[in-house]
């Protein structure tokens, strides 16, 4: 069985799906691993580690060709068109309904396994790209913000004086969120922290922040441990109730998101506008319209005096890492995938039968 690694094409991602290490293992199990030349310079696994792993060395068409293609971010139309006819491809899908990839991924009879529908319990908590790949960012976030932040994050005292710490505050408590709080809480800053779904208070407790307390008249639980959004009442009051606490903030981390749905704007221009000069808001929805309306994808801007940060990919900022996370998550859904034969060959079991690939499964929007 082939399994295919082509590189990453989409402009700023230096990940790459399978690192050296997780191919070494995955051929000690039967695969023949075949990785498209420099797939891994972004994220420096260089091509003559892969190949003392055993590995492959390919070109693209070659890596599209095989049994199961394996990816970071979403294929291309033209990826599709090479990729065999009744393969399996498991990447990001990036969709939340059919499109071109999509369809034409589906057109050939290619199984999809869309790594962002992978159900959120207990049993594929080693299968969650969404996680691992968030706790990334939530810890990347907090160190542009620091390094942008033109003062001490943590008490300072020294005989020239001192200096107080910095006033944190971090919004949306999921992973990236919580990630964030516990990076911030290591730098030595005072951190606050909000969600709309009670449960996080204690998680927000535990890393040494303090939770702030909001009466919007609704809860926002969601169904898988996400959020939902909120009514247009309680969003308004929401803001209203916010807005006092992240005035005063220096850094604002914002990292609320609900799955195919603008993000929820939560940082006011009428509050970046009150905020001190200086201070830093990194908004990790910039990608999905931004928590606060002033930020701009892919892009830092100063408003008002206050340094808005908007990229949106921060795990391929640290895609060494990053990648290894990634590859681990993908070798550990393989190993639910695949049966070994007693003469060591491998078969790809009925992907219906088990919960985890059967919600991974991207199908046609007539039969979902």
């Amino acid at each position: 069985m082939k399994l295919g690694i082509p590189k990453e094409t989409l402009t700023g991602e230096a990940r790459v799906a399978i690192t050296p290490e997780i191919a070494k293992s995955l051929i000690g199990k039967g695969f023949e691993v075949c990785v498209e030349r420099g797939a891994g310079e972004g994220a420096h696994y260089h091509d003559d580690t892969y190949a003392e792993a055993g590995v492959t060395l390919v070109d693209r068409a070659e890596a599209l060709a095989c049994d199961i293609v394996a990816k970071v971010r979403r294929p291309t139309v033209e990826d599709a068109a090479q990729m065999r006819e009744g393969a399996v491809f498991i990447g990001m899908l990036e969709t939340c309904g059919e499109d071109e990839v999509a369809s034409a991924l589906l057109a050939r009879g290619i199984t999809v396994l869309a790594l962002e529908r992978i159900p959120r319990i207990s049993r594929a908590q080693s299968m969650d790209v969404l996680s691992s790949q968030a706790n990334i960012g939530g810890y990347r976030a907090v160190i542009e913000a620091a390094a942008r932040y033109e003062r001490f994050l943590p008490m300072m005292m020294t005989a020239a004086g001192s200096a107080k710490p910095a006033r944190v505050v971090v919004l949306g408590v999921g992973v990236a969120g919580l990630q964030a709080i516990a990076t911030a809480r290591r730098l030595g800053a005072e951190v606050y922290a909000y969600d709309i779904r009670p449960e996080t208070r204690e998680q927000i407790e535990s890393l040494g922040a303090k939770p702030i307390d909001l009466d919007i008249g609704e809860e926002g639980s969601g169904e898988g441990g996400y959020a939902r959004e909120l009514s247009d009442e309680a969003k308004a009051r929401q803001q209203q109730l916010l807005a006092d606490e992240l005035a005063r903030a220096h850094i604002i981390i914002t990292t609320a998101q609900i799955p195919c749905r603008p993000a929820p704007q939560l940082v006011a221009p009428e509050v970046v506008e009150r905020m001190r000069e200086g201070s830093v808001i990194v908004d990790m929805a910039a990608g999905s319209g931004g928590n606060c309306p002033l930020s701009k994808p892919d892009e830092i801007v100063t408003e008002h005096g206050v340094i808005i940060v908007g990229h949106t990919n921060y795990p391929s900022m640290m895609a060494t890492d990053a990648s290894a996370f990634f590859a681990r998550n993908i070798a550990n859904l393989l190993g639910i995938m695949v049966d070994k034969g007693e003469d060591g060959s491998l078969s790809l079991k009925d992907l219906d039968a088990d919960e985890i690939t059967a919600a991974a499964q991207f199908k046609p929007q007539t039969s979902e």
